[in-house]
């Protein structure tokens, strides 16, 4: 999954040497050659995929100050970087003041600007993170947050937005780990009762000796152990929405009391003398078929149609495939903001593996599969050999790097194997010279060669050995991948992908 970037420079080389900077680093790349042509870009179909602005402060006609002001208030979270000539303290707290991220002084070290944007988009990722979690704190969740671009999800939504507008029951069926509690959520965000309390229940793990205390509330004193009042799941939910999870576990004589609490919008706590009144939103949910356990006794067809007025059915993740990259780009953000990790992407490889898998666990299990990548990821980019469980469920043979080392450089995408030219020939040996393994020791002088030049040598003898499969000659000379297509570098080799 791959950041863009828009470059907004009136200069043509500096713009082209800002693209080819943004694309080595991995981003694909928008340009533009003026302020107005980035504002109709951004605020365009284009400007929903762009991470990142690279904006020259100084252009004529609507300049780098005068963009800022005007994206703000209508892109308030996207990173812009601002390049300047002029590298003054002045000009910093302009940019600043406006709102930039951070600035450059042109022509800008590539070292320096990967430290620029690694910091903005990690800022990018924390804000995001952190309004995520008030929202969900503050029960406003809202469906423009919810991942959501298959058609099958879009329909789903449709049908949310429709229920929320009202205080109809709603049952939200499907299997386990689709997202049933965050889109019950999106509804109440989605409601008037947005900002309210949002109750959830799982009825599954209640203990069945606590079932009516923690739904409906006791009295002190109601039974042993009562040292205190208690209100219960229905009061704790007045005035908001309350959640009952894995509504099919319920047992019978407890769906009875639950039916009529519906019924009657109020609540009879163990012990009280007279029932309470509440006033919830009502939404279930259930990885089961309930019509089926009405057929076989085990759930009240009264309660199932009091339950099921507003039906809506969330898909599997197998079936909206399209989702995925999404969902991986969502959890690679969080995870890395919550781990202090600098993972910001994932390769197209590896991406289309967890697009192919089925996912029985669905989003849960998408979830803890980026979740555990990101940890033992020690890059920037996760990789096919950072998910070995999927790959091996899908019969994709990874080969484990050989250290830490073996992550590519910034922007850099090394092939499994290079093709470079053939080694030279070995200088000649005199009678009785030292050689070990095919690599000269000492010259025709009989004195030890260079180190450098053992080096380079012992370096053209092993990917002549192992056939130009970088990997495996990383993994024998015992450095890694990196280092290794940066001695090619200082030997002038070729590294054209085979």
């Amino acid at each position: 999954m791959t950041h863009t970037t828009l470059v907004v420079d009136d200069d043509p080389a500096q713009r082209r040497l800002m693209q080819a900077m943004a694309e080595r680093a991995g981003f694909q790349t928008l340009t533009a050659a003026s302020g107005n042509e980035a504002l109709d870009m951004l605020n365009g179909p284009k400007g929903a995929n762009v991470s990142l602005v690279l904006l020259d402060l100084i252009m004529p006609g609507t300049d780098g100050l005068a963009v800022l002001n005007q994206l703000r208030p209508t892109h308030p979270d996207l990173p812009v970087i601002v390049l300047t000539a002029q590298g003054g303290i002045d000009t910093a707290v302009s940019a600043m003041r406006a709102g930039a991220n951070d600035f450059l002084v042109k022509p800008a070290s590539p070292e320096r600007f990967q430290v620029s944007v690694q910091n903005a988009l990690k800022l990018k990722a924390l804000n995001g993170e952190i309004q995520r979690l008030k929202k969900t704190q503050d029960n406003r969740l809202s469906f423009g947050d919810l991942v959501a671009e298959s058609p099958a999800m879009r329909q789903v939504l449709r049908m949310a937005e429709r229920a929320a507008q009202s205080n109809i029951p709603i049952l939200i069926e499907g299997e386990s780990g689709v997202g049933k509690e965050v889109l019950a959520r999106a509804i109440q965000g989605g409601s008037d009762r947005a900002g309210k309390p949002f109750v959830a229940v799982n009825c599954g793990a209640i203990p069945d000796t606590l079932i009516e205390s923690i739904l409906f509330g006791h009295e002190k004193g109601a039974f042993t152990g009562a040292v205190d009042r208690h209100i219960g799941k229905f009061q704790e939910a007045n005035g908001g929405t309350l959640f009952l999870d894995e509504i099919g576990e319920l047992r019978l004589d407890m769906q009875v009391k639950l039916l009529r609490a519906i019924q009657e919008g109020e609540v009879d706590p163990v012990g009280a003398k007279r029932p309470v009144k509440v006033d919830i939103r009502l939404i279930s949910a259930t990885n089961r078929n309930l019509q089926q356990q009405v057929e076989e006794g085990k759930f009240r067809e009264d309660l199932f149609y009091r339950l099921n007025v507003f039906p809506i059915t969330l898909p599997p993740l197998r079936e909206r495939r399209e989702d995925v990259p999404n969902l991986v780009g969502h959890f690679i953000r969080r995870f890395a903001v919550e781990e202090n990790k600098k993972v910001v992407g994932i390769d197209k490889a590896a991406l289309d593996m967890l697009s192919t898998f089925n996912w029985p666990g669905n989003i849960r299990q998408l979830e803890n599969t980026v979740f555990r990548a990101v940890v033992l990821c020690d890059g920037e980019c996760l990789r096919t050999r950072d998910f070995p469980q999927i790959a091996s469920q899908l019969g994709i043979e990874v080969r484990p790097g050989a250290d830490v080392d073996d992550e590519p450089l910034p922007g850099e995408r090394p092939p499994s194997y290079v093709a470079i030219s053939p080694p030279p020939a070995p200088a000649p040996l005199e009678p009785g010279a030292a050689k070990r393994g095919g690599i000269n020791v000492t010259g025709i002088d009989g004195h030890l060669r260079k180190l450098e030049e053992i080096e380079h040598e012992l370096i053209r003898f092993a990917i002549d050995r192992y056939d130009g499969h970088m990997s495996e000659v990383a993994r024998r000379l015992g450095i890694g991948r990196s280092t290794l297509y940066r001695k090619l570098r200082e030997m002038g080799l070729d590294e054209n992908a085979a």
